[in-house]
């Protein structure tokens, strides 16, 4: 009985790294299109968003599954609904992903938010923590969670200096106000997916240790 419980625990890892990686690709993709438009990579990004809200529905249903038919207890219990909140971040950073290419790709010339202050660098940033927050909770790697939730500090930091550069613009009137609002809201989405990494990182360490 317990070794049919231990398969099960490993196939909904392995759902869940699955996810991880293809929630990965997809803030990368999107971040690709913020400095050069690729029709072909947003159609992937709106594709992978679709697969990601799939797997989170598949592995929800395995996860009550595994509740009501095998009541586990203790650290088995930790991991099956530390599980159901880290794909509900998942998922949530698949849709910003999502979000951040359709904005992109609304303008025709695809270096127009690459030449726009920190943004790209934001971008690489929270590129980071969605890599990591993944490995950490694939390795149950304590201290890379914790180091992702201390990262966090970093991408707000460049969001707030994203933030000035744009009240720059603003003064300088180079810019018009449609394009400032579209690149706050990028800059907000990624603020928004370093939170859910932060999220996953603190679900990873109540996983571990309790």
């Amino acid at each position: 009985m317990r070794s049919k419980f231990d398969d099960e625990l490993e196939v909904l890892n392995e759902e869940i790294l699955k996810m991880g990686m293809l929630v990965e690709v997809s803030v990368e993709k999107a971040v690709g299109l913020i400095s050069k438009q690729d029709v072909k990579k947003a159609k992937e990004v709106y594709e992978h968003e679709e697969e990601i809200d799939n797997m989170e529905h598949k592995i929800q249903t395995h996860c009550l599954r595994l509740l009501i038919e095998q009541q586990p207890v203790a650290k088995d219990l930790r991991r099956i609904s530390a599980a159901l909140k880290i794909i509900t971040d998942m998922e949530r950073i698949g849709d910003q992903a999502r979000d951040i290419a359709e904005i992109c790709m609304h303008y025709e010339d695809g270096n127009k938010f690459g030449d726009t202050g920190h943004i790209i660098e934001m971008g690489r940033n929270t590129i980071y923590m969605v890599k990591n927050t993944v490995k950490a909770f694939v390795d149950n790697d304590v201290v890379l969670a914790r180091e992702v939730s201390k990262y966090d500090d970093v991408v707000d930091n460049y969001f707030i200096t994203v933030r000035d550069d744009l009240i720059k613009l603003i003064r300088e009137e180079k810019v018009e106000p449609d394009f400032i609002v579209d690149l706050l809201m990028i800059s907000k989405y990624l603020e928004r997916i370093a939170d859910h990494a932060v999220n996953i990182s603190e679900w990873v360490i109540f996983t571990v240790e309790g």
